[in-house]
């Protein structure tokens, strides 16, 4: 078993974001338009809220892949924990919603199969290489997909596009201690997780002392922060691999609060 990155070239790498986006469409698009305000997971977002932030986004990422800047107009704060976009977004319906979504997304893959894989683009306050812009966009519709699910009651249904989250996780972990303004670790990391479909991932080197392993889903999602790594079952061998665990991120941009464990003690 050796490191890999996501796996596949660029043309594999947005099929799998389509896919990805194919899959969240299909599970929520029969939940009834009153399930829609219902809060998710994340705080004082609706579920509406979740998918508003995918389609503003991916709106932003389509200018971005067709001009290479950022966009100059500018990005009006929103209320509380929610951005402008969000907010506008509350006054439409659900129909309407969707086809902002799914329009959003259509014109940023056609964008992306433009842009030259070795391109930089903008992000965050960031230059990112085109693939880890793509993988990023894939990573989002991922774990803000979970939180429309979760609201929605809908399970949700993992895939080996996994790969490509767990690969920026890990190719994360020196910015997710820079974010928080702390000194990166220099001790090597070593990641093993088993994919949805039982095949392995590994990332780092193999004699590495500290090492994490466990299933693709729990490991994706506490990179992403949908979950407390004390809640999983994932098995972190020496202190580097647990703080890594502590202060993982996926996303650029200052760090989340993250989700408090389920139980007070913190037990799995």
């Amino acid at each position: 078993m050796t490191s890999a990155p996501g796996g596949g070239g660029m043309v594999d790498l947005l099929d799998d974001l389509v896919a990805e986006r194919a899959y969240l469409d299909a599970a929520i698009r029969e939940v009834p338009a009153e399930r829609w305000e219902t809060p998710s997971p994340a705080e004082g977002w609706l579920m509406r809220d979740c998918i508003a932030h995918l389609a503003d986004l991916d709106q932003t990422a389509a200018e971005i892949a067709e001009t290479g800047e950022f966009p100059n107009h500018p990005r009006r704060a929103g209320q509380g924990a929610l951005a402008a976009g969000q907010v506008d977004a509350r006054a439409l319906s659900i129909p309407e919603l969707l086809a902002w979504w799914r329009e959003s997304a259509a014109r940023m893959v056609a964008a992306l199969r433009t842009v030259d894989p070795r391109a930089r683009l903008p992000w965050a306050g960031l230059e990112m290489g085109a693939r880890s812009f793509t993988t990023a966009r894939l990573m989002e519709c991922w774990s803000h997909g979970l939180d429309a699910l979760d609201a929605a009651g809908v399970p949700a249904v993992d895939s080996d596009r996994l790969r490509h989250i767990a690969y920026l996780g890990c190719s994360a972990r020196a910015y997710a201690y820079q974010a928080r303004g702390m000194e990166p670790s220099a001790e090597p990391l070593r990641v093993e997780i088993t994919l949805p479909s039982g095949a392995p991932w590994a990332w780092g080197p193999e004699d590495a002392a500290n090492r994490v392993t466990g299933g693709a889903g729990q490991f994706c999602r506490v990179v992403t922060q949908r979950i407390n790594y004390l809640d999983t079952a994932l098995v972190a061998e020496g202190a580097a691999a647990a703080e890594f665990l502590v202060i993982a991120q996926a996303f650029a941009g200052p760090p989340g609060s993250g989700r408090p464990p389920t139980s007070a003690s913190g037990e799995r």
